[in-house]
């Protein structure tokens, strides 16, 4: 099972390139994956329906209750069957269904998969932790595939509301699962947890109320998925989302992940009174609202989608009943609802794709256009609305007789609502089928596309199969009997004829009524029109999200005023109240001997960094400040080069000299002076609180230093740092193996980051690549030729010539000009020197941050070390040629390397287990090669590669945004000088520059214009 998941995660990865090459077709290629899974399923028939369960299980994080564990039993193998079948089949229509001309497919296509993967591991997997992991992948994918019309506001919305809806539902489930897990016979298995609630040993010494609460949350999950009232409205909106999105996730998979839930639990736990108050009473108020939101809808999508709301009420109820006969109809019915749903969306696919409208109110006569979908749409609708022989109509049958058989009252009110909530099933079923086929007076025939064989093929297939489960159902009754027979009760069964009785004369009355409120629909629509103003559950929801966004912006408002000093105080302050009160509330021990330094070379950096420190606090101008930061990091770094870690003073100073950068591009855009010099009192107090910061720190370094009792686990590094992670450096290994956990969360907030610089530039969307450097556009203007931003407040001109270009310039292509900059950037921005060096330490640099890459399991470097160096020539090059050059250097999405590197360092830190080991955990592979000789790899290096595009994606995007986006926009605004133009002393306003460096500033310019000084 773990290696269906990996093909779906594979299939996922590379399938956009596959879209890419094959274009639309690639979705049959696509097809194959989930279709493997049910191949597999239904070889697995004979052993499951015997007993001997498939299962597979690998320890992950065994102190956690995480463990990957997997288990093929009856209920598992239906699922596996439903979600790998008709995946394959709503993917091979999406081949005909998409226009070859339409955008995103790839990501489509990688997203639809990767749901589909992530609804095998939740059907399959037997420990609870692991089924929120896999429950929560499917909320985001299907967020995703949701909103894939990403440009329609409907679209957002419709996926915001389901990922709000959903996760609130998925965080209460989790408590839910960890009480259970916790409690005395409890378990994070969940075939034992079941076992141990069925014979009544689960939370026999806890608390009465605790199992209970547990089963609330945990059914709060499974509602909140499944669109049950009083979280329904999220299913309806999702209709937003394509109609083969539709037809999967609210037909057959997703939306049965919570009933799937309700079943996997029902045999242990459905005797919580808990649990069958909220089954039975949100389960049949959810049938009966949602079929009577049906019979109201114009559109054939939310016909469908209200109906499948009713229809999960139905279903939920049945297999959480606790009894083994209704559990029986409630599989069947889970069978039923999926095959014949699955069709009705696709049909209404095809009628859109068709016609071009889904609106039953213009739609006449496609009965006789369209034959084959008629027929189609009439065997589904049929099985939905409960008419023999057909799947359907077996499965509520069966669930009559079970319901009459065991004769309660709780039973007979059940009986009865089912009837209720069928009979507007079979209204609206009758309605949808009549208003999207039927000729119908005074509406035109719309203008039909011929439709393909293939789009018609998945609806055809769906529809024979709704006929032929309900002709067998012996076959079926002895597929679905061993999982329902865990159930408590006498075991029930499957027929087409069960002879005269309660469970006949009410199907008959339900057909009956359900007809003659078809043919009565007029009187019904105008019962409905005089309730149509009630909100209910949406209202509240959209009131709920309101109040909490001005709750919030309050909030906002009240605790950040725009001061970052504010901002900086607060956590200063916090910092010390905490140390200290730490300090006093324990016995500090301090070390017997305080050792200064270790050589006075160490005192003497270290004063140059407080002076430099101090200097950058008094500086007013801020270009100075944070040169004067950068000799404190400078500084910092040949510190730890002082204490013998050369591995650290190289990364700082890479990481110093990125930083200098990213502040210098962020620095164009800002005034050159400080603002207003604090009063008196502010400097006093941000002196003090300075002083006191230090102290405190030093102090509880001190502290620390005493502190220790136990030897330090670094005395061993070195040796186990080779045994176990086949290298030399220990801070690389540290890195790559005893932390490569931490190291996984750090490059995934750098990615984060990188997010967060680029959205601060790109308001709408950062999709596209950085312009290329094309004849046209190299001499329409030249780069950074913004009038105000030089020195002195000179304004930039083109090169003369105007736009004629430079003979030497050619256009892109093999022999075009290395680094011409000449036709890139303005005059006043060049220089011949800088240009010359960088061709000289470009492809220098690069080499190196390779070399730092290869080495640095073994030698100072590493991929952190190595990443930087390549953004650093990056930088070189951009600041030599602009941003022009940038996009020569790097023709590749800063997005692209950013994800490539986080998959390759998980991959890498994945393939372990396929090797007896952890996650995480090195593993070495030797082999010879012929001119190599013995070669030895490890999965850090590749680990280690991952973090390397991380760093290399994250300057890239810092480069893309700050640098030439910035630039772009600079040349955007038509070279128009800032209000202030504070570059200008001239233009500085009193109150904006403290007189002493005013009167600098006006001492520099009459300098510069040859005055006296």
């Amino acid at each position: 099972m773990l290696q269906l998941l990996t093909i779906h995660l594979v299939a996922a990865v590379v399938a956009p390139a596959i879209v890419s090459y094959f274009g639309r077709r690639a979705f049959l290629v696509l097809a194959a994956v989930p279709a493997s899974a049910a191949v597999w399923a239904a070889a697995q028939t004979s052993r499951v329906l015997a007993g001997d369960y498939p299962t597979q299980e690998i320890a992950w994080v065994p102190s956690l209750h995480i463990d990957l564990v997997f288990r093929l039993d009856v209920l598992s193998w239906l699922m596996v069957l439903i979600v790998g079948g008709i995946g394959a089949l709503v993917l091979a229509y999406c081949a005909a269904y998409f226009s070859a001309r339409a955008t995103a497919l790839g990501r489509f296509a990688g997203v639809f998969v990767a749901f589909a993967g992530a609804m095998l591991g939740l059907v399959t997997t037997d420990n609870s932790l692991m089924l929120y992991v896999f429950w929560e992948l499917t909320t985001v994918f299907s967020y995703l595939l949701i909103g894939h019309y990403h440009e329609r506001q409907s679209s957002r919305r419709a996926a915001m509301q389901a990922i709000v809806v959903t996760t609130l539902g998925g965080l209460a489930m989790l408590g839910g699962l960890i009480i259970l897990g916790e409690v005395d016979g409890g378990s994070y298995v969940l075939s034992e947890l079941v076992a141990s609630a069925a014979s009544g040993e689960l939370g026999v010494e806890a608390h009465p109320a605790l199992v209970p609460a547990a089963v609330a949350a945990i059914l709060l999950g499974a509602i909140s998925k499944s669109a049950q009232v009083p979280f329904h409205f999220w299913l309806p909106a999702a209709m937003a989302a394509p109609t083969p999105v539709s037809a999967y996730l609210h037909a057959a998979a997703m939306v049965k992940a919570g009933v799937y839930l309700v079943a996997r639990l029902a045999p242990g736990l459905a005797d919580v009174p808990t649990w069958q108050w909220m089954v039975l009473v949100l389960g049949l108020g959810t049938m009966l609202l949602g079929g009577y939101r049906a019979l109201r809808q114009h559109d054939l999508k939310l016909v469908l989608a209200f109906g499948t709301v009713s229809q999960l009420g139905l279903i939920i109820v049945l297999v959480g009943h606790g009894d083994s006969a209704v559990a029986l109809a409630g599989l069947a019915m889970l069978l039923a609802h999926a095959l014949f749903k699955a069709c009705l969306f696709l049909v209404v696919g095809v009628i859109d794709w068709s016609v071009g409208t889904r609106d039953l109110r213009e739609l006449s006569g496609l009965g006789r256009r369209m034959p084959v979908a008629a027929v189609a749409a009439a065997f589904a609708t049929a099985s939905m609305a409960g008419f023999p022989p057909f799947a359907g109509y077996v499965a509520k049958e069966a669930a009559l007789e079970s319901l009459v058989h065991l004769g309660t009252t709780v039973d007979l009110v059940v009986l009865v609502t089912i009837a209720v909530g069928s009979v507007l099933t079979v209204a609206y079923g009758l309605r949808f089928w009549w208003g999207a086929f039927w000729d119908r007076p005074g509406v035109s025939e719309p203008e039909a596309q011929q439709t393909s064989r293939l789009i018609m093929f998945a609806p055809v297939v769906l529809a024979v199969l709704s006929l032929a489960v309900g002709l067998v159902p012996a076959g079926l009754e002895r597929l679905l009997a061993p999982f329902a027979n865990t159930y408590p009760g006498e075991a029930g069964h499957l027929t087409l004829w069960g002879g005269f009785g309660v469970p006949l004369l009410t199907t008959l009355a339900v057909l009956v009524l359900g007809v003659t409120m078809f043919v009565a629909r007029r009187p019904v629509e105008r019962f409905q029109r005089a309730f149509r103003d009630w909100e209910g559950a949406e209202g509240l929801y959209r009131k709920t999200l309101r109040g909490l966004d001005n709750l919030s912006a309050d909030v906002t408002a009240w605790t950040q005023r725009g001061s970052l000093p504010a901002y900086l105080s607060t956590v200063l302050v916090t910092t010390v109240v905490v140390t200290t009160g730490a300090a006093l509330l324990t016995d500090a021990a301090l070390p017997d001997r305080v050792r200064p330094w270790d050589a006075p070379m160490q005192a003497v950096v270290a004063l140059v960094i407080a002076v430099a420190a101090l200097l950058a606090a008094r500086a007013r101008r801020r270009l100075k400040a944070v040169l004067l930061l950068g000799v404190s990091g400078y500084g910092v770094a040949l510190l730890y080069e002082l204490h013998g870690a050369p591995d650290l003073a190289l990364t700082q100073v890479l990481v110093e000299t990125i930083t200098l950068v990213v502040f210098v591009l962020v620095l164009r855009r800002l005034p050159a002076y400080f603002s207003n010099r604090p009063l008196a009192a502010s400097r006093w107090w941000r002196a003090i609180l300075g002083a006191v910061v230090g102290l405190s720190v030093g102090g509880l370094a001190l502290v620390a230093s005493g502190a220790r009792i136990h030897e330090r686990v670094s005395i061993d590094y070195p040796d186990e740092a080779f045994q176990f992670g086949y290298g030399k450096n220990i801070v690389n290994v540290t890195l790559v193996d005893i932390r490569a956990w931490d190291t996984q969360g750090e490059i995934s907030v750098l990615l984060v980051a990188a997010t967060g610089v680029a959205s601060l530039v790109f308001l709408r969307t950062r999709i596209g690549q950085i312009d290329r450097a094309t004849p046209e556009k190299r001499h329409a203007h030249a780069v950074w030729s913004r009038q105000g931003e030089t020195d002195r407040g000179a304004r930039l001109r083109q090169p003369k010539g105007g736009d004629k270009p430079s003979k030497k310039v050619r256009a892109p292509g093999r022999n075009r000009l290395w680094l011409s900059a000449g036709a890139t950037l303005a005059p006043q921005r060049r220089s011949v020197i800088f240009e010359v060096g960088t061709r000289l330490v470009f492809h220098t640099m690069l080499v190196f941050s390779l070399f730092l890459l290869f080495a640095g399991h073994n030698a100072p470097g590493g991929g952190f070390s190595g990443g930087l160096v390549a953004g650093i020539a990056l930088t070189v090059r951009y600041l030599a040629g602009g941003r022009y050059e940038l996009a020569e250097a790097a023709p590749i999405h800063p997005g692209h390397l950013l994800g490539t590197g986080l998959f390759l360092s998980a991959g890498a830190g994945v393939v372990p287990v396929f090797f007896g080991g952890t996650v995480l955990q090195s593993t070495i592979f030797d082999f010879v090669l012929p001119v190599f000789g013995d070669v030895h790899l490890t999965t850090a290096l590749f680990f280690d590669m991952g973090v390397y595009l991380v760093v290399v994606g994250l300057v890239l995007d810092i480069l893309r945004s700050l640098g030439a986006e910035v630039d772009r926009h600079g040349e955007v605004e038509g070279n128009q000088a800032p209000d202030i133009a504070y570059d200008d002393p001239a233009h500085i306003p009193d109150d904006a520059m403290p007189a002493e460096d005013r009167r600098r500033a006006e001492d520099d310019a009459l300098a510069t214009e040859g005055g006296p000084r």
